[in-house]
């Protein structure tokens, strides 16, 4: 499937009635790969956070599971944009991630911050490693549908612009982002998962420099984690940058490459939503 001027389209379109329109363009067409990974680091950045990762290491599923909870958050937050907040496949995903999320007590800050997450690293990322970053535009409708997200998954005081909830995000950081063992247990748990998408098991203690060059001093410090020597830093961000400036001369992509459609390690032979999760499937 294609989707030729996916940013020209994007441009017509309404930043608040067609936020989803584009922010589907966006993930699925004009950066796929990048936005797939600003959430990846995106999620770890949460993990930064006691309250956050102390419940899941007290569940002690991610760390069990580790790869499913990964693929099942993907396919979740996947579903709803790929198919659409109102369509039946993005309600039930909806009602899926509100049905986890309420058996434990979440204070509505950290639901916010996860959200905020999901708005801002994304934006940063794209700024740093994208053949272009987002347009104001853009990073209305990005913003608008997150904004959209979080009143249909409950979340309460959500910001009513865009600098508000930046405000937001970097206030809670500043105030939570501090070392605790949940935090290293859940953090190594994902490092490691996220090295196996690109190396053996062997290999790890090689490529643990390049995530930890992936991570600002203040991750880093809340997680314990060393800070890699400037060699390390200047490959890794050396590369994503080459990668970006060299994007900028190749024709655009126009394929639409959707993540809900793949088979995930967890589910190779497809799944169904209401058995994502980490609780018992629904009979």
């Amino acid at each position: 499937m294609k989707h030729s001027n996916a940013s020209q389209t994007i441009a017509t379109l309404d930043a608040r009635l067609d936020c989803e329109q584009i922010v589907r363009l966006l993930t699925t067409v004009v950066f796929p790969w990048d936005i797939e990974r600003s959430l990846e680091f995106a999620l770890f950045r949460t993990y930064a956070v006691p309250s956050i990762s102390g419940l899941l290491a007290v569940t002690g599923e991610f760390v069990k599971q580790t790869q499913k909870r990964y693929d099942d958050t993907e396919l979740l937050l996947a579903e709803v944009i790929e198919s659409g907040m109102e369509s039946e496949r993005g309600q039930q995903a909806i009602e899926r991630i509100n049905a986890m999320h309420g058996r434990y007590t979440i204070s509505n800050d950290d639901y916010l911050y996860v959200l905020s997450t999901f708005v801002f690293e994304p934006i940063r990322w794209l700024e740093k490693y994208a053949w272009r970053t987002l347009t104001h535009h853009e990073q209305e409708a990005w913003f608008n549908y997150y904004q959209k997200l979080g009143s249909r998954m409950k979340i309460q005081n959500l910001p009513e612009s865009i600098a508000e909830f930046e405000n937001f995000n970097v206030k809670y950081e500043a105030d939570n982002f501090v070392f605790a063992e949940s935090n290293v247990v859940i953090g190594n748990v994902t490092r490691d998962l996220f090295l196996s998408f690109y190396l053996p098991k062997s290999l790890y203690n090689l490529g643990k420099p390049i995530v930890y060059s992936m991570l600002s001093t203040e991750l880093r410090s809340a997680f314990a984690y060393p800070k890699p020597n400037i060699f390390t830093q200047w490959i890794t961000h050396g590369a994503l940058r080459a990668r970006a400036v060299t994007q900028r001369f190749f024709p655009k992509n126009t394929r639409v490459s959707t993540i809900a459609g793949r088979k995930l390690p967890s589910y190779p032979m497809g799944y169904a939503i209401k058995d994502l999760g980490t609780f018992k499937k629904s009979s």
